[in-house]
């Protein structure tokens, strides 16, 4: 495995239509470091009367640069917070990797720091290189 890291920012508009305890969201991404490309998504999301518990689902499209290589790949997210317990997992969906990052495969992680600053910690893996 490949290790990219770096800081990203992020945008959330809340998207009509649902009603509380669903939301939804577009997702605008702009990833900086060894991952220079833009993200663009959907997320779902449900909260509850319980403070520090719910859940989201999202898709993101990330385009540019990773690793010197251009293209682009899908992101699946899935999270849940139980009573302020986090889990979160974001994966790479499979042959979704388009251009120079064909085949790519991995997980990303994201820290969400002190004052709001967040940043990704992704793993991955490329046909061809060692660890693929």
């Amino acid at each position: 495995m490949t290790h990219a890291r770096g800081p990203f920012d992020v945008k959330m508009t809340p998207h009509p239509g649902l009603e509380p305890p669903l939301a939804q969201m577009a997702l605008e991404k702009r990833y900086r470091g060894d991952l220079e490309a833009e993200g663009r998504g959907v997320m779902l999301s449900a909260g509850t009367d319980v403070a520090g518990s719910a859940g989201y689902v999202a898709i993101e499209r990330v385009t540019g640069m990773l690793g010197g290589r251009s293209g682009g790949f899908v992101l699946q997210h899935t999270g849940t917070m139980n009573r302020g317990e986090p889990s979160l997992s974001i994966t790479v969906v499979p042959d979704s990797g388009t251009g120079e990052l064909a085949g790519l495969s991995g997980r990303l992680g994201i820290d969400i720091r002190e004052g709001g600053a967040h940043f990704y910690d992704f793993d991955y893996a490329l046909p061809g290189e060692s660890g693929a």
